[in-house]
């Protein structure tokens, strides 16, 4: 027992001294397997990273990217197709990784990278074969974008899984899920709603609370795709895309099986819980511009700087609004109608230590908790740097019920 008590977990390692920084680098690192990413290229981007600069993130990434994407252009030409394909896969991966940890809607860059991801991976999916089709899903006089991967093992008529992605990486970022899936047989539908990858920074649209006004549209496109059996419809959400997908879950009586990857009751009572009830208050009340000059000079203001900053963009909200309009995303009121077969995830390291286990507690359907600790090396937050563990607890779990 205390040679397990002593050992230093492979998540004290960091990458960077920002929270966020440090937990998108080890995502792009666990990508890898996928041959999304490559490891000299991802640590040539950590060795020019400067802690809260997001100039320095977005053009480390998208100098790696452009490189890579004119070297697929070149073998493109020479008929070169596999180097072609492989290379526009990473760099589609680069593009989009420049724009995670960058929060400025003015700026020209986040549709030019958005528009360069997307032309990468479309052309990677055109040169690899690899059974993914870009989608527009019909959403209130616009739409999602996303893409629809139809599983070569898959029956006649087979199940499906709609995956939702975080607030911070994209649809097509829950590569882990949807291979893993794909290889057991079932079909995967991943999208970008509103506030997430190109539904924001192309289509302009925002977050919303009540996301299964999201759900529904996609249930009724991904219903229309030849093959899909209806009565064996799954919905995934990771990150805040699990509180999303909760949400959603409690309304859409299509579904078959939800997960929440990790599970959370209330999103905004969460991030408030990390600060002591007086800076809670004015957070609310009237921002971060009335908290304390002494409580600004902390490490912790800098990065508060910038979530509330990043969370107005995605939320289409003012920045002393912020705190207030996510006391909207609370699931306590609506989980207990969660009629469909539900798997919540965890992990010692969670960010928001209890907040799975509130959800499990709090749902009234079928139900299933499935907790990652350290010995699994997949206690980060949604497994990262632990993806091949994650996805086949997550995939043996799923296969079973669709």
């Amino acid at each position: 027992m205390s040679d397990v008590q002593n050992t230093v977990h492979w998540t004290s390692s960091k990458f960077s001294d920002t929270l966020i920084m440090d937990a998108l680098l080890k995502h792009v690192l666990g990508l890898m397997q996928y041959g999304m990413c490559d490891l000299g290229e991802v640590f040539e981007v950590i060795g020019q990273l400067k802690p809260n600069d997001e100039e320095c993130w977005i053009n480390a990434w998208s100098a790696v990217a452009q490189r890579l994407q004119t070297r697929a252009e070149e073998a493109d030409r020479a008929g070169k197709r596999l180097t072609a394909s492989s290379t526009y896969l990473r760099a589609a991966t680069y593009w989009r990784a420049s724009l995670m940890y960058f929060s400025y809607p003015g700026d020209s860059r986040l549709t030019e990278h958005a528009h360069a991801s997307s032309k990468c991976y479309a052309r990677y999916l055109e040169l690899s074969g690899y059974p993914g089709k870009y989608v527009e899903i019909p959403y209130e006089g616009t739409f999602l974008p996303g893409h629809f991967f139809r599983s070569p093992a898959a029956a006649e008529s087979a199940p499906l899984l709609i995956i939702t992605p975080g607030r911070d990486t994209w649809a097509d970022d829950t590569c882990w899920v949807y291979d893993a899936a794909m290889r057991r047989g079932i079909h995967c539908l991943v999208y970008d709603g509103p506030g997430q990858g190109l539904s924001l920074r192309l289509n302009n649209l925002h977050f919303r609370p009540d996301w299964e006004n999201v759900v529904k549209p996609v249930v009724d496109f991904a219903l229309e795709i030849p093959g899909i059996d209806p009565s064996r419809v799954g919905l995934m959400g990771l990150s805040f895309g699990a509180f999303l997908s909760v949400r959603a879950a409690a309304f859409e009586k299509r579904l078959k099986v939800c997960v929440a990857d990790p599970g959370s009751l209330s999103w905004g009572e969460a991030i408030l819980n990390h600060f002591p009830p007086p800076i809670r208050q004015l957070l609310i009340g009237d921002g971060v511009d009335a908290l304390p000059e002494a409580f600004k000079r902390t490490a912790q203001y800098t990065s508060l700087k910038w979530l509330v900053r990043d969370y107005a963009w995605k939320h289409g909200v003012r920045e002393r609004e912020v705190f207030n309009a996510l006391l909207a995303y609370d699931n306590a009121p609506v989980v207990d109608r969660i009629e469909c077969e539900t798997l919540v995830m965890d992990g010692t390291e969670e960010i928001a230590k209890g907040e799975a286990q509130r959800l499990f507690d709090a749902l009234k359907c079928p139900k299933h908790y499935l907790l990652f600790d350290e010995v699994s090396t997949a206690q980060a937050h949604c497994q990262i740097g632990a993806y091949s563990t994650a996805s086949a607890c997550l995939l043996d779990w799923i296969e079973e019920r669709l």
